[in-house]
């Protein structure tokens, strides 16, 4: 499932917000997902965000509804009060977790892809770059770090991250996505024509946008493609064709 030049960077499938199965009451990104990652020989994709007073978390959305029940604002919201709210759904109660705990859970026992989530403006994009890259500093494994943000993937490298970055990117053809972006912003996305300032490791591409000519461009001169999200054994084996390693949610990748 890995070409022999990326075999370093993705040896393995990687489980999409750890290996959830919310019918399971195991949900995603929490400590139970990230265990059942580990458990099945797995690396782990995760998201980070930034709290209301500075504290990098676990959380993919920007709000609290869909996961905890809540109202309002990650980023409205201090540690201690998001991280002391159960998960909807978690069977363990598992609550997110603040980074350098979730660090501390894994302990290095897999590779991380970890996703750095944007941020309103460009004080809250230096904090989080900086309190990321600070507690990875102290962190004993194997680490990638991504962002559909160029600025993030330029900050924590300023901030001393060393280790391989990626830009995640899909064809920016989605208003339900990218409406806040200009037709000129999502051309320089989509053609990745941030080179010069984010000198990427790896792209972290949208299943359907492996095509895109500059998908193709950089994968041919040996950068590393990892195909988002993909949920079934039909999928896998059609991005597997273009990408270098899947990250993959909701079925036994052991069929591809």
């Amino acid at each position: 499932m890995t070409d022999s030049k990326t075999e370093p960077m993705f040896p393995r499938p990687i489980a999409h917000r750890g290996l959830h199965d919310r019918a399971a009451g195991i949900i995603e990104n929490s400590a139970a997902a990230f265990e059942a990652a580990i458990a099945g020989n797995f690396a782990i994709e995760c998201d980070v965000q930034l709290t209301s007073d500075g504290v990098p978390v676990i959380f993919h959305d920007d709000d609290m509804v869909r996961l905890l029940g809540r109202e309002g604002a990650v980023a409205d919201t201090s540690a201690g009060d998001i991280t002391a709210t159960p998960l909807l759904d978690s069977a363990a109660g598992d609550c997110p977790q603040r980074f350098t705990d979730f660090l501390t859970q894994i302990a290095g026992r897999t590779l991380l892809q970890i996703e750095l989530k944007g941020q309103r403006d460009a004080a809250g994009t230096q904090l989080l770059a900086r309190a990321v890259a600070e507690a990875l500093k102290a962190y004993d494994g194997p680490v990638t770090i991504e962002s559909f943000d160029p600025n993030l993937l330029t900050a924590i490298r300023q901030f001393g991250f060393t280790g391989p970055r990626g830009i995640i990117t899909y064809a920016y053809d989605r208003p339900d996505w990218d409406s806040q972006l200009t037709e000129q912003q999502r051309y320089r996305l989509r053609h990745l024509l941030h080179w010069h300032e984010t000198q990427f490791d790896f792209i972290s591409c949208h299943s359907q946008a492996l095509d895109l000519p500059a998908i193709v461009f950089w994968r041919a001169l040996g950068k590393p493609v990892t195909a988002w999200t993909i949920r079934s054994v039909d999928e896998a084996r059609a991005a597997l064709g273009d990408a270098d390693q899947i990250v993959f949610e909701g079925f036994d990748v052991a069929q591809i």
